[in-house]
């Protein structure tokens, strides 16, 4: 088979989507944007407080010609592409370096427990740590530390005072604050964001406390 023929045959790159959606950022350092959200299908992990369980498993497979078509339509610059984990799918790199290309401003929601050096490096990636009460922890890929830039940034959710304790320590002993901005978040139902916020403010710790608006506005409907 010549070069062009192979082409011809090569199936288009595509994924498996469970939602593409327009909201407000309610996360990160873009928290109040109007944001397109595409939210891929399936993940390895099973953290006790997850949110997105619906996203595990169906969706539908996409082409990334469909997905950033159905991206530009909704007409918003901010993009975070999500999960599930969306690295635990490959062609969910090309789909980054994609919707950089198309002129968004793009954020990427991983869990760590997936190897980060390959995202484009347009991307704002938001790494989440997984701490000892989320069921987890044995996830964290801590090579993840290197590859980040300062326009990254690292996210905590915390379920009580001994997670707190083991993210301070964490973020004291690889000097997270001086290689890109920390978050910290208390689980929903589990940690009073109230108490948390003292503890910030207590031990004077660099880093910036956030709650999830898109919660405070809709509470956990799908697609919001």
């Amino acid at each position: 088979m010549d070069d062009v023929a192979a082409a011809v045959a090569a199936p288009a790159p595509r994924l498996k989507i469970t939602e593409i959606f327009l909201s407000v950022q309610g996360e990160s350092s873009s928290v109040g944007w109007p944001t397109v959200f595409v939210r891929l299908t399936g993940c390895p992990l099973r953290c006790q407080y997850c949110d997105t369980a619906y996203a595990f498993h169906g969706g539908q497979w996409r082409s990334l010609d469909e997905i950033v078509d159905d991206v530009a339509r909704l007409g918003a610059r901010h993009v975070c592409v999500t999960g599930g984990e969306p690295l635990a799918q490959r062609n969910c790199l090309p789909l980054l370096t994609r919707l950089c290309d198309a002129g968004h401003r793009v954020s990427l929601e991983t869990s760590g427990a997936m190897d980060i050096s390959g995202v484009d490096p347009r991307v704002v990636r938001v790494l989440d740590i997984k701490t000892p009460a989320s069921a987890e922890v044995g996830r964290n890929r801590w090579e993840n530390l290197g590859h980040l830039q300062p326009h990254d940034e690292i996210k905590f959710v915390l379920c009580g005072r001994d997670d707190y304790e083991w993210a301070k320590a964490v973020v004291a002993e690889h000097g997270l604050t001086q290689r890109c901005d920390v978050l910290f978040s208390p689980s929903q139902g589990q940690l009073d964001a109230g108490r948390l916020a003292e503890w910030l403010l207590a031990d004077r710790l660099p880093v910036r406390f956030q709650l999830q608006l898109h919660k405070v506005l809709w509470g956990d409907s799908p697609g919001r």
